[in-house]
Protein backbone atom coordinates (compact mmCIF):
# COMPACT_ATOMS: atom_id res chain seq x y z
CA UNK A 1 0.00 0.00 0.00
CA UNK A 2 2.78 2.22 0.80
CA UNK A 3 4.16 1.86 -2.45
CA UNK A 4 1.14 2.57 -4.09
CA UNK A 5 1.03 5.79 -2.07
CA UNK A 6 4.74 6.46 -3.22
CA UNK A 7 3.90 5.89 -7.12
CA UNK A 8 0.53 8.27 -6.84
CA UNK A 9 2.68 11.26 -5.14
CA UNK A 10 5.40 10.74 -7.92
CA UNK A 11 2.91 10.71 -10.57
CA UNK A 12 1.21 13.45 -9.24
CA UNK A 13 4.52 15.27 -9.32
CA UNK A 14 5.24 14.17 -13.00
CA UNK A 15 2.00 14.91 -14.16
CA UNK A 16 1.08 18.34 -12.23
CA UNK A 17 1.98 21.20 -14.30
CA UNK A 18 5.73 21.55 -13.43
CA UNK A 19 7.93 21.34 -16.40
CA UNK A 20 11.63 20.46 -16.32
CA UNK A 21 13.53 22.98 -18.77
CA UNK A 22 16.49 22.27 -20.53
CA UNK A 23 19.04 23.50 -17.67
CA UNK A 24 16.66 20.80 -15.29
CA UNK A 25 14.92 24.03 -13.65
CA UNK A 26 11.47 22.95 -12.55
CA UNK A 27 9.28 25.48 -14.52
CA UNK A 28 5.89 26.37 -11.79
CA UNK A 29 2.61 27.55 -13.43
CA UNK A 30 1.92 31.72 -13.50
CA UNK A 31 -0.96 30.69 -10.74
CA UNK A 32 1.92 29.44 -8.10
CA UNK A 33 0.98 30.67 -4.83
CA UNK A 34 4.39 31.33 -2.64
CA UNK A 35 2.35 31.77 0.64
CA UNK A 36 0.32 28.53 0.22
CA UNK A 37 3.01 26.42 -1.01
CA UNK A 38 6.51 28.10 -0.21
CA UNK A 39 9.10 29.37 -2.08
CA UNK A 40 9.11 28.91 -6.03
CA UNK A 41 12.77 28.75 -6.36
CA UNK A 42 15.01 26.38 -4.90
CA UNK A 43 16.49 25.93 -1.88
CA UNK A 44 20.24 24.99 -2.47
CA UNK A 45 21.84 22.98 -0.09
CA UNK A 46 25.56 22.45 -0.07
CA UNK A 47 26.00 20.73 3.05
CA UNK A 48 25.88 18.10 4.48
CA UNK A 49 27.04 16.56 0.47
CA UNK A 50 26.93 19.17 -2.52
CA UNK A 51 24.67 19.75 -3.78
CA UNK A 52 20.65 19.36 -2.84
CA UNK A 53 18.11 20.85 -4.51
CA UNK A 54 15.10 21.06 -2.49
CA UNK A 55 11.59 22.35 -4.18
CA UNK A 56 8.37 22.91 -1.87
CA UNK A 57 6.29 22.39 -4.87
CA UNK A 58 7.08 18.94 -4.94
CA UNK A 59 6.48 18.80 -0.97
CA UNK A 60 3.43 20.83 -0.95
CA UNK A 61 1.49 21.41 -3.85
CA UNK A 62 2.29 18.03 -5.42
CA UNK A 63 2.08 15.89 -1.65
CA UNK A 64 -0.28 17.61 -0.21
CA UNK A 65 1.82 18.44 3.00
CA UNK A 66 1.36 21.95 4.82
CA UNK A 67 4.28 24.62 5.82
CA UNK A 68 3.69 23.55 9.25
CA UNK A 69 4.35 20.04 8.38
CA UNK A 70 8.02 20.56 8.62
CA UNK A 71 8.23 23.93 9.96
CA UNK A 72 9.23 25.32 12.33
CA UNK A 73 9.58 21.28 14.50
CA UNK A 74 12.14 19.62 11.31
CA UNK A 75 13.56 22.86 9.78
CA UNK A 76 13.70 26.79 10.57
CA UNK A 77 11.74 28.98 8.31
CA UNK A 78 14.69 30.64 7.35
CA UNK A 79 16.48 29.52 4.18
CA UNK A 80 19.92 28.00 5.13
CA UNK A 81 19.45 28.05 8.58
CA UNK A 82 19.55 23.74 8.74
CA UNK A 83 22.83 24.10 7.20
CA UNK A 84 24.80 25.99 10.53
CA UNK A 85 23.85 23.22 12.58
CA UNK A 86 26.29 20.63 13.45
CA UNK A 87 23.53 17.84 13.17
CA UNK A 88 22.64 18.57 9.67
CA UNK A 89 24.56 15.35 8.67
CA UNK A 90 23.65 12.60 6.12
CA UNK A 91 24.11 9.87 9.95
CA UNK A 92 21.58 12.28 11.20
CA UNK A 93 18.76 11.96 8.41
CA UNK A 94 19.46 8.09 8.50
CA UNK A 95 18.33 8.25 12.06
CA UNK A 96 15.46 9.96 11.69
CA UNK A 97 16.42 13.97 11.73
CA UNK A 98 15.47 16.98 8.68
CA UNK A 99 14.48 15.05 5.57
CA UNK A 100 14.68 11.55 7.10
CA UNK A 101 11.29 12.42 9.45
CA UNK A 102 9.47 11.53 6.09
CA UNK A 103 12.43 10.11 4.03
CA UNK A 104 12.39 6.70 6.08
CA UNK A 105 11.68 4.28 3.79
CA UNK A 106 7.71 4.25 4.75
CA UNK A 107 6.79 7.35 4.54
CA UNK A 108 8.73 8.64 1.57
CA UNK A 109 11.91 6.47 0.24
CA UNK A 110 14.75 6.08 2.44
CA UNK A 111 17.53 9.22 2.55
CA UNK A 112 19.96 6.37 2.71
CA UNK A 113 18.47 5.37 -1.33
CA UNK A 114 17.68 7.10 -4.37
CA UNK A 115 20.34 9.49 -3.66
CA UNK A 116 20.15 11.31 -7.34
CA UNK A 117 16.56 12.66 -6.74
CA UNK A 118 17.83 15.45 -4.30
CA UNK A 119 21.82 15.11 -5.03
CA UNK A 120 22.64 16.71 -7.82
CA UNK A 121 26.48 16.47 -6.69
CA UNK A 122 29.47 18.55 -7.50
CA UNK A 123 29.21 19.09 -11.57
CA UNK A 124 24.99 19.61 -11.28
CA UNK A 125 25.57 22.38 -8.47
CA UNK A 126 28.37 23.93 -11.41
CA UNK A 127 25.69 23.66 -13.49
CA UNK A 128 23.28 25.67 -11.70
CA UNK A 129 25.99 28.16 -11.06
CA UNK A 130 26.60 28.42 -15.09
CA UNK A 131 30.12 26.74 -14.78
CA UNK A 132 29.82 23.68 -17.04
CA UNK A 133 33.41 22.72 -16.61
CA UNK A 134 34.46 23.67 -20.30
CA UNK A 135 36.97 26.39 -19.24
CA UNK A 136 39.01 24.20 -17.18
CA UNK A 137 38.86 21.53 -19.71
CA UNK A 138 40.47 24.33 -22.47
CA UNK A 139 37.14 24.65 -23.97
Amino acid sequence: MKKILLLMVVGVFLFSGALLSASGDVQVADDYDEDTYGPKDPIIWVKPVKSVVFHHKTHTMDAGLDCDSCHDELFAMEAGAAEENEDFTMATLYEGGYCGACHDGSTAFASNTRCTTCHIGVRGHARLLGDDGSAAKGH
